[in-house]
């Protein structure tokens, strides 16, 4: 399994497509289910599904995601992304491998598994939510899916160790987007002005000691700016200022109570600076929970789960299938190495035999 596995990965390495024009990558999948006894679907563009009927009254259902990342790579490796600019930084890769080859593993089984099984390989995880539009196709509900299953890639988790927690697992993130509108006037006459660097300094200022020291009843959650563009000049007061960060937690419910505090912070600097602010925030991915029984069962039967302290607060579209049925994101471990996203991620390619000998035990599982 190892060479199969190891064939799939470089391929898809070497031959990355972004967002949802996966077409090239869909064709190669789909050539490969063609040799199994399995009914081949395309939901959406650029994704591919294979259903295998094996007579039972529920299906359990394993997810891919498809799509590459703008970055271009700087691996030396000998089987590098021929394309240009556009990387698979983010172990999509070997998700992919993972679950073709369970494709042929479930055509062996087919006749004594306890449940269909379907396969889904979707795009545009990095990008506007594949798994959002594939699950408002109703091909869960068309096959009765009452489990679903991924991986995630992780570096940070040792080289190997599959990990996971119940409940929260993956964060809810929002983009936040923040202008201060003020009043230039010249430094020696800064009382003429309203002073929209200060007031969005003070406003990122406020925001942290809220979020450190005033929300206690939310345990997890984050809030951080990495931009700010403000002013045209040394020596005068800025008219203006633009804040970008990311919100992130582990309910709509904390998303809304989070954003209330942060717009109350603007309205009490827009008292005392004489400024204005308008705030905006993305609509995000819904947060990753963990449904906690089939944690709990999933952990039982793989019987080497490391159960993490916290969750990620990275994001994932994974989610919407746990909207749609019981469902449990795993991390496969690979060890300290690059970070993702990173111009020059990679892994040990022989996690993924873990991570498929994983998928096989989650299979048989009643």
């Amino acid at each position: 399994m190892n060479d199969l596995l190891t064939r799939y990965r470089r391929y898809f390495h070497a031959n990355p497509e972004l967002d949802d024009e996966t077409q090239g990558t869909a064709e190669y999948i789909e050539n490969e289910l063609k040799k199994y006894s399995c009914t081949i679907e395309k939901p959406i563009n650029g994704s591919v599904c294979a259903f295998f009927d094996c007579g039972k009254s529920e299906t359990v259902a394993f997810r891919s995601d498809m799509d590459a990342l703008p970055v271009r790579e700087n691996t030396g490796l000998s089987f590098a992304s021929s394309r240009p600019g556009v990387m698979h930084a983010c172990g999509h890769d070997g998700h992919m491998a993972m679950v073709l080859a369970l494709a042929g593993e479930v055509h062996k089984r087919r006749d004594t598994l306890p449940r269909n099984v379907l396969l889904v390989f979707q795009p545009s995880e990095e990008t506007t939510g594949g798994a959002k539009r594939i699950c408002y196709t109703g091909i869960f509900e068309r096959h009765n899916v009452t489990r679903v299953f991924g991986f995630h890639i992780m570096p940070g988790v040792p080289k190997g160790v599959v990990a996971g927690r119940k409940n929260e697992m993956m964060a809810k993130s929002s983009e936040v987007n923040v202008r201060v509108s003020g009043v230039s006037a010249h430094i020696a006459r800064s009382e003429e002005g309203a002073d929209a660097l200060y007031a969005a300094a003070e406003f990122v200022h406020r925001c942290y000691d809220m979020f450190e020291n005033d929300l206690d009843k939310i345990e997890f959650k984050l809030l951080k700016f990495g931009k700010l563009t403000s002013g045209t000049a040394r020596n005068a007061i800025s008219a203006d200022a633009e804040l970008e960060g990311s919100l992130r937690c582990f309910s709509e419910e904390h998303s809304a109570f989070l954003r209330s505090r942060i717009n109350d912070v603007a309205a009490k600097l827009e008292r005392e600076t004489g400024t204005e602010f308008e705030i905006s925030y993305s609509e995000g991915y819904l947060p990753v929970r963990n449904d906690p029984e089939l944690f709990e069962l999933t952990a039982e039967t793989l019987g080497d789960v490391l159960i993490l302290d916290r969750p990620s607060m990275t994001a994932e579209d994974f989610s919407y299938y746990q909207v749609h049925a019981p469902g449990v994101l795993l991390f496969l471990g690979c060890g300290e190495g690059m970070p993702l996203h990173s111009d020059k991620f990679d892994f040990d390619e022989k996690i993924l035999e873990k991570g498929l000998s994983t998928y096989l035990k989650l299979l048989e599982m009643e």
